[in-house]
């Protein structure tokens, strides 16, 4: 579990505004989801803690140090677009990550760890029920199914912080709802700190444990709007209320 720590950031692209003044505590092991209208910044924000682009002012921490100025396995990501590898099957895919992280020049290793590393990632594609498909090419695949294989793939690696941009946008309610028990099963085991984005407020009210809503500031670019916590499954507060559609207990939301 890791805590995040956002101070004073601004963008500025081509001098024009695109983020103002965000400042944001997520704490250890918080499931906080971004919500807001298009064009405020929030996959700007995504991008700004993944490191894929620098602030133009203000600072980004974990656990109290600085992110490093570029991607890195600390925080795994998982894109609306399916981001896995066509020419893999699903166990090979998942196997990506743990060996360069193991073997940074070739990508690869053998013998025991090899063994020891196809174990846990046939464990991982388990988790996210896919043990039956370890040996097919990700085209065939449902969208469902690669998107329940991009979790594995970022899972695996255990970061620090797993960020989420849109992962369930293009698929059908049935599938979607199945992802969101996917998700918070494997939240609740590891306690992973997560920031997500997405426009469905349904699905923000039903995972979130901290909710952050962007809007746009004074003079352009996006900014925090409201911030307050709610619960899927509380981490911070003992639980209280009715059960969501999960089965999980849900309680009142205080905005600051």
């Amino acid at each position: 579990m890791s805590q995040i720590s956002v101070r004073n950031l601004d963008v500025v692209i081509d001098g024009h505004p695109v983020l103002r003044d965000i400042n944001l505590d997520v704490a250890s092991g918080e499931f906080c989801v971004v919500t807001g209208p298009s064009g405020s910044g929030k996959t700007t924000f995504i991008r700004l803690l993944l490191s894929q682009l620098r602030p133009t002012a203000g600072e980004i921490t974990i656990d109290g140090t600085p992110i490093a100025p570029f991607p890195a396995p600390d925080r795994g990501v998982v894109f609306q677009d399916y981001s896995v590898f066509p020419h893999k099957t699903a166990l090979q895919n998942v196997l990506v990550g743990p060996q360069f992280k193991r073997s940074p020049l070739l990508g690869r290793v053998f013998g025991n760890e090899r063994k020891k590393l196809v174990e846990h990632a046939t464990q991982a594609l388990a988790d996210v029920g896919l043990a039956e498909a370890a040996s097919k090419y990700p085209g065939q695949l449902s969208g469902g199914m690669r998107q329940r294989l991009a979790i594995a793939q970022a899972l695996i690696c255990r970061p620090k912080v797993l960020l989420l941009d849109e992962p369930f946008g293009a698929l059908d309610p049935e599938i979607r709802a199945q992802l969101h028990r996917v998700v918070l099963k494997l939240w609740r085991e590891s306690r992973t700190t997560i920031v997500m984005v997405t426009h469905d407020l349904a699905e923000a009210e039903t995972l979130a444990t901290r909710l952050v809503s962007f809007g746009f500031a004074k003079g352009g670019g996006g900014t925090i709007v409201t911030n307050g916590t709610t619960a899927a499954v509380s981490v911070v507060t003992p639980l209280t209320g009715k059960r969501n559609a999960y089965g999980v207990r849900q309680k009142k939301r205080k905005y600051r």
